[in-house]
């Protein structure tokens, strides 16, 4: 089965810096970045750009190099992505939100790194590296004699832009390259396909080092329009309705976890700027719909959701979805829909045939946004980049390791991952099933499922429950659940917590509710 992206035709070098160059001579007063108070136009957010550019090229750091930038949401963020686009260098995030440790073994993967932009707050976070560590101060006084025109380094869409890092499931973090045709192709689907254009204000709200960040900070600037950033390391969901309300903000990029926040937040309060906005993009985790369905169709509320699907080594988004077509009756699971543009999603079986619509099969990626490859990558998880036969031509692919299937309407559905399954008690499940399940009951707000083995090597599945109104007690819980699923499927134990903790990225952090399930069993001396 293969679904079909529409094919639209690029420009000969598809470079995602160039469009923000046309827009800084086309309209160069226009507000490019909105931080803290301070306004840069788009002219001198080039201007800066150009400077850090050729900072970096009479070091040496041109083309085919890799830049670290470990910096707070600022202008310099920008200034040092945008300079490290044009000359022609890729950009490595560094996320200032991670501990030291975890950036030092990222930096411990990340080959012939050129150096590392930090501020005097985030520098000592990477003082491990044996990279050259350069601060905005001494940026500062560097780029001031630099010339501010476009430095004129040949770019082309083959060329790494960014590369951001993955979890692998071999335990090492893998550095995913991708191509500037692939991320020019995203942003230029997403200004079609849902017209974006020079007042598509955007808001970043997710933490620097996620893939969906990347085309967060970059889209406003593709089309035209101002980028806004909190002032805050981590995700503050008061300062960014505060920010919704008071910047005419159009746009919103998120992880699904995210948007829970921020809708909890407005219906709280009564409010209106999340549901006035024009798009929502979310996704990155599998959708509990029911958390944000009373919102989506209350009065009102006008905004467009698209439910999205994607992997970081494909450029992020390989498929979208408006869940003004969501039917609970008529969907178990909400799409994530049809393919972007120039891009193929194919479901195969276990040798590489396609299934039929319907059946489920594995989720592998074809088209430009199919990145360059894992840049430390030597284990078997390269092997996700292969080549396959369709039609009796080869097509370079990646293999996601989700499950999925077409429905009746042609669009995507995503399961689960293939390696999530867990067998228990004999019979192979996927954790997500179990959380649906949950999400459905009507005094459960929130639900994850992880999986814990227990002292003998059993496999056992621990529910963490976030209440609605009412705390619902395990054993009506459990009873309600044996009413739709095997045994087999039902949790061992029940926890009952306040809010379910999130990753930097603003996805369910599932270590640290296992982490939590052990403590509070080690804490009353019972066996886990």
């Amino acid at each position: 089965m293969i679904l079909q992206g529409k094919r639209v035709a690029l420009p000969a070098a598809p470079v995602v810096h160039r469009r923000f160059e046309e827009h800084a001579r086309a309209t160069p007063d226009a507000v490019a970045v909105f931080h803290d108070g301070r306004r840069v136009t788009y002219a001198e957010l080039n201007a800066e750009a150009n400077r850090f550019a050729r900072f970096l090229i009479a070091r040496g750091h041109g083309r085919g190099t890799k830049v670290g930038v470990c910096l707070d949401y600022s202008v310099d963020i920008l200034v040092t992505i945008l300079g490290t686009l044009k000359a022609g260098a890729a950009y490595v995030p560094l996320d200032p939100a991670y501990p030291a440790a975890r950036l030092q073994l990222l930096l411990g993967q990340i080959p012939d790194l050129a150096l590392i932009v930090a501020s005097p707050a985030t520098a000592p976070l990477v003082a491990s590296t044996t990279a050259e560590i350069v601060g905005t101060e001494q940026l500062s006084e560097a780029l001031a004699g630099l010339p501010t025109t476009d430095p004129d380094v040949p770019v082309t869409g083959d060329d790494v832009c960014y590369a951001v890092f993955t979890s692998g499931s071999t335990g090492t973090p893998k550095l995913t390259a991708v191509r500037h045709e692939g991320w020019f192709n995203l942003m230029n689907w997403l200004t079609l396909e849902y017209g974006l254009h020079s007042a598509s204000h955007n808001l970043v709200v997710s933490a620097f080092g996620f893939d969906l960040s990347q085309r967060s900070l970059m889209t406003p600037l593709f089309c035209g329009a101002t980028q806004h950033l909190m002032a805050s390391r981590n995700f503050d969901a008061a300062m960014a309705y505060r920010m919704l309300t008071q910047h005419g903000i159009r746009i919103l990029h998120c992880a699904s976890s995210t948007l829970y926040l921020m809708v909890d937040w407005e219906t709280a309060r009564g409010g209106q700027a999340l549901a006035g906005l024009d798009h929502i993009l979310f996704g990155g985790e599998p959708l509990r719909v029911e958390r944000i369905l009373d919102w989506a169709r209350r009065e009102g509320n006008t905004c467009t959701l698209l439910h999205q699907y994607g992997v970081a080594e494909c450029t992020d988004v390989a498929s979208s979805y408006d869940l003004a077509g969501y039917r609970p009756g008529e969907h178990d699971i909400a799409p994530v829909g049809r393919p972007a543009h120039n891009t193929d999603i194919h479901l195969l079986d276990e040798r590489t045939r396609g299934v039929a619509a319907g059946e489920y099969g594995e989720i592998y990626i074809s088209g430009v946004g199919v990145g360059a490859g894992y840049l430390n990558g030597t284990g078997p998880e390269s092997e996700r980049f292969t080549t396959v036969l369709v039609d009796g031509a080869p097509r370079r692919m990646y293999r996601t390791g989700d499950r999925g299937c077409v429905n009746e309407a042609g669009e995507l559905v995503v399961a689960g991952r293939m390696d999530a399954q867990v067998k228990v008690r004999g019979m192979r499940i996927d954790p997500t099933d179990v959380e649906r399940a949950l999400g459905r009951l009507a005094d459960v707000r929130e639900a994850a499922v992880v999986v814990h083995h227990t002292d003998s090597g059993d496999a056992e599945l621990i529910a963490f429950l976030v209440p609605g109104a009412a705390e619902p007690a395990e054993n009506e819980v459990r009873d309600r659940l044996l009413r739709t699923l095997p045994r087999t499927m039902v949790p061992a134990r029940f926890l009952t917590i306040a809010s379910l903790p999130l990753s930097p990225h603003g996805k369910v952090d599932r270590a640290a509710l296992l982490q939590q399930f052990h403590q509070k069993f080690l804490a009353s001396g019972a066996t886990a």
